[in-house]
């Protein structure tokens, strides 16, 4: 009889271990994907305020009738320059449909400060198509950030 109690209490022993390991691995599972998420949280809204900054920089050199040439040149490609790094850590980072719309925001805003570089102001009809261009992939990069960013719909994890 001593060694079914015996046997009782291994049994018990390697259920309670094993529920363990399984709860642990479990956690550590949820605190990874929640790391992650804050990971991108923080770089999305790194790379908008990014984007926004450049746009903004741009619009205000095309807004100005009195920059010399070489001064708007130099104005908007510094403007546009932190965008490039950020660009990169999307590319590693970002699942594949934000990659997507991450780069088309990316280039319809270079495309806006190619042509404000050489010199089309912010009443000239090619400034006006190139902003549209850049404000509609500016809001296809937020909805897939934000289906990305909420596992309610099932985007978390899409696209990995």
């Amino acid at each position: 009889m001593e060694w079914i109690t015996l046997a009782s209490t291994v049994v018990g022993a390697g259920i309670a271990t094993g529920s363990a390991l399984l709860l642990d691995r479990r956690r550590w599972q949820r605190e990874r994907r929640d790391r992650e998420l804050e990971t991108r949280r923080t770089l999305y809204g790194d790379y908008l305020a990014c984007l926004s900054e450049a746009r903004h920089a741009c619009g205000n050199v095309a807004r100005d009738p009195d920059m010399t040439p070489a001064t708007r040149r130099t104005t908007a490609r510094e403007a546009f320059g932190p965008c490039i790094g950020l660009r990169h850590q999307m590319t590693i980072t970002a699942p594949d449909a934000v990659v997507a719309a991450s780069e088309d925001a990316f280039r319809r805003l270079r495309d806006l400060r190619d042509g404000v570089m050489e010199g089309v102001r912010a009443t000239d009809q090619d400034y006006l198509e190139g902003r549209g261009r850049y404000d509609d992939a500016l809001a296809a990069l937020r909805a897939r950030m934000r289906q990305d960013l909420s596992p309610d719909l099932g985007g978390a994890t899409a696209g990995r």
